[in-house]
């Protein structure tokens, strides 16, 4: 199944839990507290060409203010990381695999973000790229990897390989 579309669970999946009836609510945006010259042109530049070479994410329109915000749509209007800064307030911190996670529909797409990843870590020595890995259960493998790169919290990818 390694090419196949396997973003939909088998037909005999069992459907994902729920404590309300009709459509879930879907995760929109993360946001993040940096400093504020990390939000600088220069700090700004570096996050928007890494975090837009490896995964397509772009400024959003009319939303930047130097020192202060950056908002990185990833895909859609409504998906986004919010980058914050205020001159007042600590940074945010977080132990280096604390993360959000993102999902791909294939494994090719999977392995094409890593690779552009490895190849950006070797000319930046700042990347932190943890592998590509592989985490079994009944019914699905969940193929993953991690990157981080001046934000405080590594983005984890991920594809689920339905298996049942």
């Amino acid at each position: 199944m390694s090419g196949a579309d396997s973003s939909q669970p088998a037909p005999d999946a069992p459907p994902p839990p729920s404590r309300e009836g009709g459509r879930p609510a879907r995760f929109n945006h993360v946001a993040m507290s940096l400093a504020p010259e990390q939000l600088d042109e220069a700090g700004r530049g570096a996050i928007l060409d890494f975090y837009g070479e490896v995964f397509g994410w772009v400024e959003a329109p009319g939303m930047t203010i130097d020192r202060q915000r950056l908002v990185l749509m990833c895909g859609r209007y409504d998906q986004f990381v919010f980058l914050v800064a205020d001159q007042h307030d600590e940074p945010m911190r977080a132990p280096r695999l604390d993360h959000f996670g993102q999902a791909v529909t294939t494994r090719e797409e999977l392995v094409e973000r890593y690779e552009r990843a490895r190849a950006y870590a070797e000319r930046d020595p700042d990347v932190d790229l943890v592998d590509l890995s592989a985490d079994v259960h009944p019914g699905v493998t969940i193929h993953a990897w991690y990157v981080g790169y001046r934000l405080p919290m590594m983005v984890e990818t991920q594809w689920w390989e339905w298996t049942g």
